[in-house]
């Protein structure tokens, strides 16, 4: 089965690569944002938040599990390659390395032309940072971060999830990062309510978030420093983000560029001063969003070849196993 569900992360793979995310395609993570929608206005309120919180999130990730779960068994059942393809497509509705570089590069575009006012406008779509005041630098920093952070939430995390379980563990993991995006915050309305969210997208993102880090800097050779040097900057630096897992992407991007990420954002006026990752060698600027997207590239690819050798070793491990048992 881990053989089927290799094939399937790979055309799920290619898939979003060619594909993407078309705007007027119907999209399962849109169906699952107007659940949560649902659940919120109804049960964020009066007492037991927290609990109301963790009933929403186990509802949607059963009834999502169980409905793609069903999908896939049918199309195993009538056949193999049938079963294959529905997984494949289910799971590179999950991923978005293709929606992610299109989201960049509509940055980096203006950006390179000096239009600052457009470049703002679709950085603002991307991060939930204040933009209408930024420099370049800045800019390019608060793109080169979501490239950075999503390089792991948005691609590598639900490609590892698929591997444990198919698509309907890497949906379920879909699900739950939806959850943690929408209601998952600590203001006062959200933070007792997505408190179950938020905590179980910490724990489906912590192996994936430490892979992709490490796997960026074996990937790409850092340009301003020794490998020694880049190696503590990821494993120091890392755990200076708020978010247990966004950290290894941005100081892994970081020391691999040369750059330092993180500083001083604002949201809707408030001033939010965040850690610093890496060393400032070299002043942020348009090129480091290419640069970013080419980490991106082959960070997914190298996770994709690991997924299949980690495969192909549990596969043999368990069909060793089995002949040792009837033996």
């Amino acid at each position: 089965m881990i053989v089927y569900h290799l094939v399937s992360i790979t055309v799920a793979y290619i898939i979003d690569m060619l594909i993407g995310d078309p705007p007027d395609w119907p999209h399962p993570v849109r169906w699952i944002g107007t659940m949560i929608t649902f659940f919120e206005k109804r049960w964020n309120n009066g007492k037991s938040r927290r609990w109301k919180g963790v009933g929403m999130l186990l509802f949607i990730l059963l009834i999502v599990f169980f409905m793609v779960l069903i999908l896939v068994l049918i199309g195993y059942r009538i056949h193999p390659l049938l079963g294959i393809l529905v997984e494949s497509i289910i799971i590179s509705a999950t991923i978005a390395q293709k929606s992610l570089k299109v989201a960049s590069l509509e940055v980096y575009r203006p950006l390179i032309k000096g239009d600052l006012a457009e470049a703002r406008k679709n950085l603002s779509y991307i991060v939930g940072r204040d933009t209408d005041s930024l420099d370049e630098g800045e800019i390019a920093r608060g793109t080169i971060e979501t490239v950075a952070e999503n390089t792991s939430d948005g691609v590598t995390a639900p490609l590892f999830w698929a591997l444990i379980g198919g698509a309907p563990l890497a949906m379920v993991y879909r699900a739950a990062n939806t959850c943690d995006s929408m209601v998952g915050h600590l203001n006062d309305r959200y933070k007792e309510f997505g408190w179950a969210s938020a905590k179980w997208d910490d724990m489906l993102n912590w192996i994936p978030s430490r892979i992709t880090g490490i796997i960026m800097l074996i990937g790409k050779r850092p340009e301003c420093m020794s490998y020694r040097k880049a190696w503590t900057i990821l494993f120091s630096d890392a755990k200076k983000h708020p978010s247990p897992n966004s950290g290894w992407g941005e100081a892994a991007v970081a020391a691999i560029l040369g750059i330092q990420l993180g500083g001083i954002n604002y949201y809707k006026g408030l001033v939010s001063n965040r850690a610093k990752m890496g060393d400032p060698i070299q002043l942020i600027q348009a090129d480091h969003i290419i640069k970013a997207n080419h980490i991106l590239s082959k960070t997914v690819f190298l996770f994709l070849l690991l997924l299949w050798i980690g495969g192909i070793v549990i596969e043999l491990a368990f069909t060793w196993l089995e002949s040792s048992i009837f033996i």
